[in-house]
């Protein structure tokens, strides 16, 4: 049966979405667990948080069809029950708990250091509230990868450090010959201490560093960061702040498909589709310099709305671009899949199941194209996706083809609802005056165009920030991405991984 906000005694959070919030105890955290898995919910984050005098705690929230329930473990140990066996996406986000707060999940198989490459000692805890700014790092320790033994298997390492602008991540290969047989990722190697880096800041202008920790979702990040903030301060955007954010997030939404799409037809080598759509993307781009302020729009949207309007001849040029644009995407997207060489890359290449998707808690477009249909625009629409109709891209192959025509898709509607934006964007206020509230919760929750993005976020006594966890998508996909190169070669795996365009940014906070 599903865990019900009432039998859960959860309280409803201010907020445009449906999120409630509650406390519960041990065997309730895990019966929770598992009444979400048996109706087919999801994870959406795991996270831990030190109160104070009040104590440690740990956090879940998990995505059903009536909305986002966010359950509390106060704990009065270090310890707590794992869930890892009923979500494995919970494993290294519990790994990552253990690192930042020294929490532990009793039972969890995998215990090593997720985000500790030494930078702190191990009876460090920067998370805590008394813990140091300032300690020692411990010596570099040897990270136990799981070995793969047999006639003819190598291994093949892989980073950290990339050829090219790639951040640095570490990949090794168990290989017979060029077939995959496993590959382990080791993230973590950009840690930035982006969530005590939220502790000092103040609370109205923290979605200056939201915006910071994934560039390329910087819309996605500041809005879930104000929502949280707009509902803890019980403040109601308005109507023309709301579409002005789902404008950005539309244009955020369609520069990264471009340049994926690009990327993508110049990893199976052709470098036309790269040439062309790096022209339509930069493009895009200076008109939202020209539109926003900012290529990447940071910036432009701020607690209580936006930080500035879009007058009506910018608007009819935006939705001039639309409708430029999706005349050369169309021609492109001819040539992508009229490509024999291409399509021989891309078809069957990276396949990730539907069945295992969903055990593996695949999300966002990704997830779509493996037959897992969930998108918030759609699941929970609030303004303006409510007068919208937004029409969800899904797929059952889950191949690299399959994620590919998802973004093709995707550009598509984001291009329509840029230019009906454009068209019915309603006037009024852009910013609703507002001020911290103190000792109060709030919760955001948007669809990037990676997947969900989720902001939890604590306010204390004072109105300062005593936790803000922010969760990229990447901490659900990655995972899987170990998964989708089994039995390709080695020389598929930049184009798999390019699929998905995960961020170790959004993930190593």
């Amino acid at each position: 049966m599903t865990p019900t906000p009432t039998a859960l005694n959860l309280v409803r959070l201010p907020a445009p979405l449906p999120m409630w919030h509650g406390n519960v105890d041990a065997e309730r955290w895990v019966a929770a667990a598992r009444s979400v898995h048996a109706a087919g919910g999801r994870l959406v984050s795991l996270w831990g948080s030190d109160r104070g005098a009040a104590g440690l705690a740990v956090n879940a929230a998990y995505a059903l069809p009536s909305g986002l329930q966010w359950v509390d473990l106060p704990l009065a140990s270090t310890q707590y029950p794992d869930l890892s066996a009923i979500f494995p996406v919970a494993a290294r986000m519990q790994r990552a708990s253990a690192d930042l707060l020294g929490i532990e999940a009793i039972g969890a198989d995998d215990r090593r250091p997720w985000l500790n490459h030494g930078a702190w000692p191990h009876d460090h805890f920067p998370l805590r509230q008394n813990a140091p700014n300032d300690v020692p790092p411990t010596p570099l320790e040897d990270y136990p990868f799981v070995r793969v033994e047999g006639d003819g298997v190598h291994e093949i390492p892989v980073g950290p450090v990339h050829a090219g602008t790639i951040e640095p991540g570490h990949f090794r290969f168990s290989v017979v010959g060029e077939k995959v047989l496993r590959l382990e990722e080791r993230l973590g190697y950009v840690h930035k201490g982006i969530a005590r880096r939220f502790t000092q800041f103040d609370p109205l202008q923290a979605h200056r560093l939201a915006g910071r920790v994934s560039g390329d979702s910087t819309v996605a990040h500041a809005w879930a960061y104000c929502m949280a903030l707009e509902g803890a301060a019980r403040v109601n955007v308005a109507p023309r702040a709301a579409w002005l954010r789902a404008l950005m997030l539309e244009r955020e939404r369609s520069a990264n498909h471009l340049g994926d799409l690009g990327a993508l037809g110049n990893d199976a080598a052709l470098g036309f589709g790269l040439a062309q759509f790096s022209r339509l993307r930069e493009d895009w781009q200076r008109l939202s310099l020209e539109a926003f302020g900012h290529r990447l729009m940071m910036d432009a949207v701020v607690p209580g709305g936006v930080a500035a309007d879009v007058a009506a001849p910018m608007l009819q040029r935006l939705s001039e671009q639309c409708r430029a644009i999706e005349d050369d995407v169309r021609r492109l997207r001819a040539i992508y899949d009229e490509h024999a060489g291409l399509q021989d890359r891309f078809i069957t290449t990276g396949r990730v199941e539907p069945a295992l998707a969903a055990q593996l808690g695949l999300t966002g477009l990704a997830g779509r194209a493996s037959g897992q249909p969930a998108d918030l625009r759609c699941d929970h629409p609030c303004a303006p996706w409510d007068s919208l109709a937004v029409q969800r891209s899904t797929h059952a192959n889950g191949d690299v083809a399959a994620r590919v025509a998802v973004r093709f898709d995707e550009v598509f509607e984001s291009l329509r609802l840029i230019r009906a934006i454009c068209t019915e964007l309603p006037g009024g206020a852009l910013c609703e005056p507002m001020q911290a509230p103190a000792n109060a919760i709030g919760a955001g929750w948007v669809e990037g165009w990676r997947g969900e993005v989720f902001v939890a976020l604590e306010l204390g006594a004072d109105a300062t920030i005593r936790r803000c966890h922010t969760h990229d998508p990447s901490w659900h996909n990655w995972p899987v991405i170990e998964h989708a190169v089994i039995g390709n070669i080695v020389p598929d795996f930049p184009l798999i991984n390019k699929s998905f365009n995960l961020s170790y940014a959004g993930h190593d906070l």
